[in-house]
């Protein structure tokens, strides 16, 4: 049949892996180096792929291609899943990072930092005397759980998923709120978005990561500017589509760093 279908330039692709990642269908495999479109019945044709090319190696183009098999799809998941659980939850314990995930990019290499961003204490800076004012100067630490920490990048079975208390949070709430790792980072999964900036609608991959993982509790921690309405709104599509029923909030910082009520 004719049908629109994803067309990969390998001249452009630098191997950086994005699209593999976020397909999520499974039709996209890296291969030496370069990303290949290696099912074509997997691709859907709506092009989650197309904006995290970075070259623009992705295009759209209408030709002949055996029909999208849903069905096909969903098993070749359920196989992913159960694949991965055993073996990458062993490796996740010995060594921080799991395989078959992240795609061909270094910088994409999923790992978890000590418990959701529980490991360490704020410390004194080193060299400080624990006198006067010098006494109460501390170095924060990181609250960050896992890495990527991208709604766009982060795999929706990703293992730090299980059991995770999750934070979904505007991009620029982390400079606007100087305490965010402590007030809300702090012991749970942090994804962060700006849908503005990404030009994408969040709510499919948050379903997704809802709705096939263990998840406690979800905050959703936003600007109070108008576009921040997006990430709110794909988060609470998410929660209601997913068919789950667990605690959330919402908290609206203000431009100048407060949370309003």
């Amino acid at each position: 049949m004719i049908r629109k279908i994803i067309h990969i330039d390998e001249e452009k692709c630098n191997g950086c892996g994005l699209c593999a990642i976020a397909c999520h269908e499974g039709a996209i495999d890296m291969i030496d180096g370069k990303a290949k479109l290696v099912r074509e019945n997997f691709c859907d044709g709506f092009g989650d792929c197309l904006p995290n090319c970075p070259t623009g190696a992705i295009t759209f183009e209408e030709r002949e291609a055996p029909s999208y098999d849903q069905a096909a799809v969903k098993a070749a998941q359920e196989k992913k899943r159960g694949d991965n659980t055993m073996s990458n939850h062993s490796n996740w314990e010995n060594t921080g990072a799991v395989p078959g995930f992240g795609g061909g990019c270094p910088g994409s290499r999923m790992m978890q930092f000590g418990a959701a961003g529980q490991a360490g204490e704020n410390v004194p800076e080193a060299g400080e005397e624990e006198t006067g004012r010098q006494q109460a100067a501390y170095r924060p630490v990181s609250r960050l759980g896992q890495w990527p920490c991208q709604i766009k990048l982060v795999p929706p079975q990703a293992p730090f998923f299980d059991g995770a208390k999750l934070l979904i949070a505007a991009d620029c709430t982390a400079y606007a709120y100087a305490n965010l790792h402590e007030d809300f980072m702090k012991g749970k999964i942090t994804l962060i978005g700006c849908p503005k900036l990404d030009g994408v609608d969040y709510t499919d991959k948050l379903t997704e990561i809802i709705r096939d993982n263990d998840i406690k509790s979800l905050t959703i921690v936003r600007m109070e500017v108008p576009c921040c309405g997006g990430l709110q709104r794909a988060a609470e599509d998410a929660l209601r589509e997913s068919g789950k029923f667990i605690p959330w909030q919402v908290v609206t910082i203000s431009r100048d760093g407060r949370i309003l009520p």
